[in-house]
């Protein structure tokens, strides 16, 4: 199975995760600044900045288009409780 590395830029930690991982839950094992109300994607309290290697995680599902608008979130952010890592790539993200 592919493995990506995910980098928690606020707390300078970096681990290697299968591909399909959604972001939230390797926020809360390694302790990292990203906050959530739900882990449904419809609150919109997990927004985060992707820094780099954003074309190493899924696609947006249409519920996560809807939360990113309804919040203007920037074009380089993600519901954390969305977006999982897609392949083997770095992904570089930091708390919105």
């Amino acid at each position: 199975m592919a493995k990506g590395k995910l980098t928690f830029q606020d707390i300078g930690v970096s681990v290697s995760v299968p591909a399909g991982t959604r972001v939230i839950e390797i926020s809360e094992k390694v302790g990292a600044g990203i906050i959530y109300g739900c882990r449904e994607g419809d609150c919109g309290t997990c927004l985060m900045t992707v820094v780099e290697g954003a074309e190493h995680l899924s696609e947006p599902t249409a519920l996560e288009d809807r939360v990113l608008k309804e919040n203007m979130a920037g074009k380089n952010m993600r519901c954390a409780c969305q977006a999982q890592v897609a392949d083997e790539g770095e992904i570089v993200i930091k708390p919105a």
